[in-house]
């Protein structure tokens, strides 16, 4: 095994999140020196890796602290951003953009051997025709997307600049870690409540396992035969949404079943709650959830050599029994690895 001071150094920005903490490990694995770059400490359920990790408190927004960070790094995974549930658009666009273009600035100023931008299929919006290819026009939903279409447009400045960029658009990513949105559904199914949906719940939702995403987020990070693409990533294997929630019903031997509403009124009604901020979900949460939204990854698949190995219904399963073991643990927050605020959903909640 490689020393620690002769492994090779990765920088991760928003190295202490849900997405980081599992690249750090895979890295780890690797006889990768992971160097984590976040403005959250490690938090204590990575406590087993804080010796095998440089942590680097610092913000994005700030060049002269990703200065410091890049020394001795070769690789950079930029993770950091500012979620959808931060409803300000002055804050997303601090983080998304701002922060993409410094931490760019300074790889490029740095000679960094190749960079991944972790993107988002939220640059698509809600496009009518499906599958959604890299090709598909951008139209982005809501504040976060659109701060996404920037950042991808600075990565293309930069790799005209000469640094090697891919850009990574993962679906909607879960799996042992994520709380988020994700504990409240948790929490209903555990509880045996109705889930309310938008619609029928015959759209095609199309999910990602967290380490599936990891995996090709390192093949982009190092096939020396794949420069500057952009590249969309999620699961294969999917089927309605109806369907994949009841497969976690009965893995989770809830009596919880899908309690349909009306999809237009609600998705008003969403926005609505969001704009008063008394609702966790954001316009990417309401604005999807009825339609069908999956995205075509045959070109990850032939450019890494990539395969995903858990369907829609396993990483729902792996997610919930992860949450299972860890019920209770966390506080409320706006990161995926912490519990949100419910907001006007608790409401809900009590007659559901």
């Amino acid at each position: 095994m490689t020393s620690p001071d002769q492994a090779p150094r990765w920088l991760i920005t928003g190295g202490t999140g849900f997405l980081g903490s599992h690249i750090a490990r895979r890295l780890i694995d690797e006889n990768i020196h992971p160097v984590l770059f976040d403005i959250v400490p490690l938090p204590p359920d990575d406590a087993d890796i804080a010796d095998r990790v440089t942590y680097i408190h610092g913000d994005v927004q700030d060049r002269q602290a990703i200065r410091r960070a890049l020394q001795g790094v070769e690789i950079v995974i930029h993770a950091a951003a500012a979620l959808p549930i931060q409803v300000s658009k002055r804050k997303i666009y601090a983080t998304n953009v701002r922060g993409t273009r410094y931490v760019l600035h300074e790889a490029s100023k740095a000679n960094i051997r190749r960079l991944v931008f972790i993107s988002s299929t939220a640059v698509y919006g809600v496009p009518k025709t499906h599958p959604i290819d890299e090709r598909s026009p951008l139209h982005p939903l809501g504040h976060y997307g659109a701060s996404k279409v920037i950042g991808e447009e600075l990565c293309r400045q930069y790799q005209e600049r000469g640094l090697q960029i891919n850009i990574i658009r993962p679906k909607t990513f879960l799996g042992t870690g994520r709380l988020g949105v994700f504990e409240i559904l948790f929490e209903w199914i555990a509880e045996g409540r109705r889930i309310p949906l938008l619609g029928n719940g015959q759209n095609h939702y199309q999910l990602l396992e967290v380490t599936d995403l990891v995996d090709a987020i390192l093949r982009a990070a190092t096939n020396p035969n794949v420069v500057n693409q952009t590249l969309n990533v999620g699961a294969d294997r999917f089927q309605t949404l109806e369907q994949d929630m009841q497969a976690l019903f009965d893995h989770a031997g809830s009596g919880s079943r899908l309690w349909h509403l009306p999809a237009r009124p609600g998705e008003l009604a969403l926005r609505l709650l969001e704009q008063l901020r008394l609702s966790p979900l954001a316009a990417w949460h309401y604005g999807t959830m009825w339609r069908d939204s999956y995205v075509e990854v045959h070109k990850a698949k032939q450019l890494l050599g990539w395969q995903p190995r858990y369907s829609n219904a396993e990483a729902l399963i792996r997610a919930w029994d992860w949450y299972i073991q860890n019920r209770g643990r966390y506080d409320t927050g706006v990161t995926h690895r912490v519990a949100w605020q419910k907001g006007a959903l608790a409401i809900l909640r009590r007659i559901s």
